[in-house]
């Protein structure tokens, strides 16, 4: 019975950013976050990157409310952070539909379209021509 009761309370919510997807599982606890079975300040380096990921949780005051198991692959470490925030925001939607205006108005539910641009042909990049020289 208290198995059940505790998968109950589980809220999950996809984040995605550039190639980076991130599959956040938020459950009660004391605001714990788990990176691909690391601690986050294992998986992170920089301080700035677990201050974004900590945003969506700051805003509705869950900072100490929830543990977030994370699995994120693909990307860079700047893309991760930011499929992980999308994905935390969007499981605190599931925990409580009340945060919806605090989230949407800091922006954290919108998914970030940036993408690579792809190379086009006669380049050497997106953009990027070949050296013109006149001689």
């Amino acid at each position: 019975m208290a198995k059940s009761a505790k998968s109950a309370a589980k809220y999950y919510g996809t984040g995605r950013r550039k190639k980076s997807v991130a599959r956040v599982y938020l459950v009660p606890g004391k605001g714990q976050i788990t990176v691909n079975k690391r601690d986050i300040d294992d998986y992170f380096g920089l301080e700035t990157l677990k201050v974004i990921i900590r945003q969506p949780l700051v805003a509705t005051d869950t900072a100490d409310k929830f543990d977030a198991i994370v699995t994120v692959k693909g990307g860079g470490f700047t893309g991760q952070a930011g499929a992980i925030r999308h994905g935390v925001a969007r499981a605190l939607l599931q925990a409580d539909a009340d945060y919806r205006p605090t989230l949407k108005a800091a922006g954290y539910l919108t998914r970030d379209p940036r993408m690579k641009e792809r190379k086009k042909y006669g380049l050497k990049a997106a953009r990027r021509a070949p050296q013109f020289s006149k001689r």
